[in-house]
């Protein structure tokens, strides 16, 4: 049955830009009934982990780590590169996992700090059933420490210190459906961090022919990421750049591991697409540019789509300048001269830069903002010149 008091909310804020995200997060956990688990509730969890380590009271969901190994009296975690080490009481970098007595924990599973229902070309997805609704949730942690993260309030912290609802996998599924929403999105934070429950959810969402999303920047160990491949239908992955030193420096991982991760996907028939926000001084070298360009074309092919973003000064960049349109322009033509059959701008108002064409310049879908107001598609072909558009149009 649908959750009435859930329903209201999501059918009053869907797409209301006059609320804010904690006003929306505030009314959506009273709905849901499960309270809302703000700092205070949830410290008395936490508390001991950094007075008394020799008991842990753990959060009262959490489960136990898919991927890890215990050795010299530590936990080791196998899921991402980092290959965090453990001790009893400790915390991981990304802020979701715990060592309890040599056994690693998931310490967000099932309280995701944000819930919400958003078109799937907000993530972005092109390419993947245009129009359709995702329901989104989010929780606390990353494993990247990105000087620009626009969502940093909750990537950026741990669970005991976000406003929190009780959302188990059955009531994401239980709720996509009374929403109509064709796809479920793990998305905002890093979804990684809270894998558990990502592929718990996952792969009741299958069970019931609802689409998984994977919005991530692609910082995952290949046992892993296999293993979730198999109830992931679409893929975003955030591309950061294409310098060692820069990415480095900008997000605190070596992109390396993510160019694994896009293979990986291709392999695995996840649809997949590819957002690269230019940073001012950070990842606008266009040789880098050109180098990555280079690396899709010939590891994933032309069918790939690309999302350049342009960046607004966030979190600890607040300093920098936008990205001028004319480095987001010239990074599309290189992109294109590569063979990239579908490349994009984002976050560029006015032009025509989210529009999808044919190779004989045909218009295929036309797109304002996150809206959709044309589609000239059949069966998945330009209904001019019948050319086969790479992607799944169609559930």
């Amino acid at each position: 049955m649908p959750d009435k008091n859930i329903k209201k909310i999501f059918e009053k804020n869907f797409f209301n830009k006059d609320i804010s995200r904690r006003e929306l997060i505030k009314k959506s956990a009273m709905a849901l009934g499960g309270g809302l688990l703000a700092y205070r509730g949830l410290n008395k969890y936490f508390l001991k982990d950094f007075l008394d380590k020799k008991e842990i009271e753990l959060w009262k969901w959490s489960k136990e780590s898919k991927f890890y190994k215990t050795i010299n009296n530590s936990a080791r975690c196998l899921l991402c590169p980092h290959g965090c080490i453990l001790k009893h009481g400790e915390t991981g970098g990304c802020r979701a996992r715990i060592n309890k007595d040599n056994k690693l924990y998931s310490i967000v599973y099932g309280n995701p700090c944000a819930v919400h229902v958003d078109p799937i070309e907000k993530k972005p997805l092109f390419h993947f059933l245009p129009e359709s609704r995702a329901l989104s949730i989010a929780t606390a942690g990353c494993n990247f420490t990105c000087k620009n993260c626009q969502n940093w309030t909750i990537s950026q912290s741990s669970p005991q210190h976000t406003e929190n609802i009780d959302f188990m996998p059955e009531k994401v599924v239980r709720n996509a459906l009374s929403y109509n929403c064709q796809t479920i999105a793990y998305t905002y934070s890093e979804p990684s961090v809270f894998y558990e429950y990502m592929y718990d959810t996952s792969k009741l969402a299958h069970e019931n022919k609802i689409k998984n999303l994977y919005i991530s920047n692609g910082y995952i160990n290949e046992e892993p990421l296999r293993e979730l491949c198999k109830v992931i239908d679409a893929a975003n992955i955030d591309l950061k750049g294409f310098d060692k030193n820069n990415v480095l420096s900008l997000t605190g991982g070596d992109y390396n591991h993510v160019l694994r991760t896009l293979k990986i996907l291709k392999q695995e028939g996840v649809w997949l697409e590819i957002t690269n926000l230019i940073v001012p001084g950070y990842t606008d070298d266009l040789d880098k540019i050109r180098e990555m360009s280079a690396w899709i074309s010939d590891n994933l092919g032309g069918d790939v789509p690309i999302h350049f973003s342009r960046f607004s000064p966030q979190y600890k960049l607040k300093h920098l300048l936008p990205t001028p349109v004319k480095t987001l322009e010239k990074a599309r033509e290189i992109a294109l001269s590569f063979g990239i059959k579908h490349v994009y701008i984002g976050n560029v108002l006015g032009k025509d830069y989210e529009n999808t064409y044919c190779s004989k310049g045909h218009l295929c879908i036309e797109r304002k903002g996150f809206s959709v107001t044309k589609f000239n598609l059949e069966e998945g072909k330009c209904s001019k010149c019948g050319e086969k558009i790479a992607g799944i149009w169609e559930v």
